[in-house]
């Protein structure tokens, strides 16, 4: 079974396409191979936690991110359909402040692999959603951030229909100008 990879606006940020075997009975695919993982992104990782959240359409998660435990993220969708979208905040990158976003669906298989240094969220399309995602570190809710899910600076073009439907850490997001961003080693802190 192949795993194809695939760059998106920040090239950091891939799609990837596992191959997926479907007869009368239905399909097989795998979801995670180590193996396959590394000599289709040339990147080695770890994953330690594995995490299954389901969520209504209008659903707006993040842009959420760890200081001084950055978490690589491994997103797929087993129900529903998302906006998945990722946010450069590595000061010294080329790409730092921008974005790039994707749909990934139960129907598509797609993943998406979101490296450490990255801001994560995703927006709920269809009336549910289930999103696994595989962290190369521990959630710690001490060192967890929130970047503001509109920061004009960012522009996140989300494909909202309606109002988003945030929880309270997701309302009170600091915009990329007064957010705790990584530097080249460790994270940076920028003046608040």
């Amino acid at each position: 079974m192949t795993l194809t990879a695939t760059p998106t606006a920040l090239p950091d940020v891939l799609v990837l396409e596992p191959e997926v075997v479907s007869d009368q009975r239905g399909f097989f695919m795998e979801t995670f191979n180590a193996r396959k993982f590394e000599q289709a992104t040339g990147i080695r990782r770890t994953f330690v936690q594995d995490n299954h959240s389901c969520s209504a359409r209008n659903v707006l998660r993040g842009l959420h991110y760890q200081v001084c435990h950055p978490q690589g993220k491994l997103v797929r969708v087993v129900a529903g359909e998302i906006f998945d979208v990722a946010v450069d905040i590595r000061r010294e990158s080329p790409t730092f402040g921008k974005w790039a976003g994707l749909n990934i669906s139960a129907a598509n298989r797609k993943q998406l692999w979101i490296p450490e240094g990255f801001a994560h969220g995703f927006l709920v399309l269809s009336g549910h959603a289930e999103v696994l995602y595989k962290t190369t570190d521990y959630w710690y809710p001490e060192n967890e951030r929130t970047l503001l899910w509109n920061d004009p600076g960012i522009g996140v073009e989300w494909p909202l229909e309606g109002l988003a439907i945030l929880a309270p850490k997701d309302i009170a997001g600091r915009p990329l100008a007064q957010a705790e961003v990584f530097g080249p080693l460790a994270p940076r802190y920028s003046q608040f």
